[in-house]
């Protein structure tokens, strides 16, 4: 039988997770406050949303590729090496953030080649067209699973997945609501300041991942 505390452990670890990776500033984000103040709420929000279930597509991709790879401790401290050195990277641009960055050439092209024509449609491609997300979405699953943040099972990822789209769509719809009703006070400034947060706490989760990773070099030794 499923421990309860898990599940709901594994479903936190998902909501904290999916507004961790929504809040930093991205096309996705300025889409929304862009097109919330002259399209109103509910077109805000249908970007969020498109965007929403791309990114839980990925995230569930990640975890689809992880299974069975932690019975090997090689391959766990070589996931955990490269789950440290992404969350760095990451971590250290979103600190070092200044503007608002626009869409990648990738996203464009893709944009460009199916010519979205709703808003759910925009959201969805522009997340579609940046395989980051799902380079993200592979180690920070590889990072849950080998530390035992969620049930490794099934349920325990679907729960998961549950979490992340929930946290992302939290986010979403309170940017796009802000954006509606509250365009002024939500500066450029604001969101980059955000980000700036969300970049030391990455960084706080890369040294965690290192120590684990340490920890259990040593075990080898």
């Amino acid at each position: 039988m499923m421990d309860p505390l898990l599940l709901w452990l594994s479903f936190l670890v998902g909501l904290l997770s999916g507004l961790m990776a929504a809040v930093p500033v991205g096309p996705i984000n300025t889409a929304i406050l862009n097109e919330g103040g002259h399209r109103g709420f509910g077109w805000a929000f249908r970007i969020g949303l498109g965007a929403t279930v791309m990114e839980g597509i990925y995230c569930g991709l990640g975890f689809a590729s992880f299974s069975g790879l932690f019975t090997n401790r090689w391959w766990e401290a070589s996931l955990q090496m490269i789950s440290f050195l992404l969350m760095l990277f990451i971590g250290l641009r979103y600190l070092r953030l200044e503007h608002l960055p626009s869409a990648s050439r990738t996203e464009r092209v893709v944009e460009a080649k199916l010519h979205p024509h709703t808003a759910f449609m925009t959201g969805f491609l522009r997340v579609l067209g940046n395989p980051g997300v799902l380079v993200f979405w592979v180690m920070a699953s590889s990072l849950f699973l080998s530390h035992g943040w969620i049930d490794s099972s099934r349920l325990g990822k679907a729960v998961c997945v549950a979490g992340v789209t929930s946290g992302i769509l939290l986010w979403f719809t309170v940017l796009s609501y802000a954006a509606t009703h509250a365009h002024r006070r939500l500066s450029e400034r604001r969101l980059v300041g955000l980000a700036r947060v969300s970049g030391a706490l990455l960084l706080g989760l890369a040294l965690v991942i290192m120590i684990r990773l340490i920890a259990l070099l040593a075990k080898r030794g």
